[in-house]
């Protein structure tokens, strides 16, 4: 394993940056850590119900989270209380970060939702992504960011795109 890597399972504080500021930290359940790709558990990190009209998340929520030391991207698998799964929700980031306890993700505004059947596949926040000024500050990452977007996009409609991800 890399120097950047967890040995084992346990706890970690999950960080996500937005902006250059702390958008929310939450304890997640470090579930595995191959060096490449980090899973982790948590249970809905926001104070209350955040209704996206196609989807909402909601206390009991469980959010299995994965992410890439070498991609730029996270894909987080969501549950309802009972376990349903409601879908995919992908955020476009900086490659992960594992450190010192704390799983350190740079948010850069992109996002896909998948829904658990795959009839709904939405790219989300592109306006937000333009107005970063992201591709006039580092054009490279932004042209990163878009890459991942198509990429989850073209995933996100193949059968077991998604999933094959998470294996």
């Amino acid at each position: 394993m890399s120097g950047n890597s967890a040995e084992s399972t346990g706890s970690v504080d999950v960080v996500l940056v937005k902006g250059g500021r702390t958008k929310i930290r939450y304890a997640a359940e470090l579930l595995s850590d191959d060096g490449t790709r980090i899973a982790v558990r948590a249970p809905w990190a926001g104070n209350a119900v955040r209704d996206f009209g196609f989807v909402r998340f909601e206390a009991g929520d469980v959010f299995t989270e994965y992410y890439w030391r070498d991609r730029w991207y996270a894909v987080k698998e969501v549950r309802d209380a009972a376990g349903a799964l409601k879908g995919w929700y992908c955020d476009i980031t900086r490659p992960a970060t594992l450190s010192g306890g704390e799983l350190v993700i740079e948010d850069l505004d992109l996002d896909l939702w998948r829904s658990a059947d795959g009839t709904d596949v939405r790219r989300l926040d592109e306006d937000e992504f333009e107005e970063s000024g992201l591709t006039e500050r580092d054009p490279a990452a932004a042209a990163a960011a878009v890459t991942a977007l198509d990429e989850l996009e073209v995933l996100a409609t193949a059968e077991g795109g998604l999933e094959s991800l998470l294996e």
